[in-house]
């Protein structure tokens, strides 16, 4: 029996296993042998990815960044080889109400900011690294309140994202961070009620979410996987389900150059200096 080639993904929602097995029917039809492994959290995912468990990775971008450095430790070559359309220049930003003081980024000096979880890289990691950046330190020169929710999901479960919103709502902090994205998501939902906040700053734009193969992964068969995965068409009405699922309308090449800001808030707060202590 031809053995398949396995994904690794992090459960962040149910939805997940609906996800994948749409997939696996996807590339059964395709005569691609395929399968996957699910994962409570990303650390997890990159560990067992590094040591076989699986051949790609469904990584974040934190978890891209602890494959990249864990491969480079370790003499190996980690590789980002597909991507949503999606995944490509986003943005977070950092609101307040519109009905307070604070309009730049320096009137956050003394305040309250809510973020989401601790590594989330759109709500937490890059914004506050772009705060930090403009000479404000983080949990030195203003408050930091994290809302953990999700913790190890690196921002997948946006309910922290959602939660530091509200807190900026409730009076309970005074400026918030979260994706762009979401911001405008939060306002349909009226997490944000329209006008009733403004965007003191905007970071520059990153990548989210990418597959990530290791060099010794089974070559021929990771580059049947991308083959597959850009040809998928959202005309296709067998196919257009599965990518609004997993929040996309084309698969693209991978591409490492829009992980730059993420990379320098690991830098600037050791984030991972134990995780790869560890291996």
């Amino acid at each position: 029996m031809e053995q398949p080639f396995r994904l690794g993904a992090v459960a962040y929602d149910p939805k997940v296993v609906t996800i994948w097995e749409g997939f696996k029917e996807f590339f059964a039809q395709a005569g691609f042998a395929f399968d996957y492994v699910l994962y409570s959290n990303y650390e997890s995912q990159v560990l067992g990815h590094f040591d076989g468990q699986c051949d790609v990775a469904w990584n974040s971008p934190l978890a891209w960044i602890e494959a990249e450095r864990l491969a480079t430790q370790n003499g190996r070559k980690a590789s980002a080889i597909a991507m949503r359309d999606t995944d490509r220049d986003l943005t977070s930003v950092v609101i307040a109400r519109r009905d307070g003081d604070i309009a730049t980024l320096a009137d956050l000096k003394g305040k309250r900011v809510a973020v989401g979880a601790k590594d989330s890289p759109q709500a937490s990691l890059i914004p506050l690294e772009f705060i930090a950046a403009s000479g404000l330190a983080p949990s030195q020169d203003f408050e930091v309140i994290h809302f953990n929710t999700g913790e190890g999901k690196h921002g997948d479960h946006i309910g922290g994202e959602r939660d530091a919103a509200k807190a900026l709502m409730a009076g309970q902090a005074d400026a918030c961070c979260i994706l762009d994205a979401n911001r405008l998501l939060f306002a349909r939902q009226a997490s944000l009620p329209g006008g009733a906040t403004r965007i003191i700053a905007e970071t520059e734009p990153f990548d989210h979410c990418n597959f990530t193969v290791f060099g010794d992964a089974p070559q021929a068969f990771a580059a049947r996987f991308v083959e597959l995965l850009l040809a998928m068409s959202y005309d296709d009405p067998a196919v257009r389900p599965l990518l609004d699922m997993e929040g996309l309308k084309q698969w693209l090449p991978g591409r490492v150059s829009g992980y730059a800001a993420l990379n320098r808030a690991v830098d600037r707060f050791n984030f991972l200096d134990g995780f790869l202590a560890a291996r």
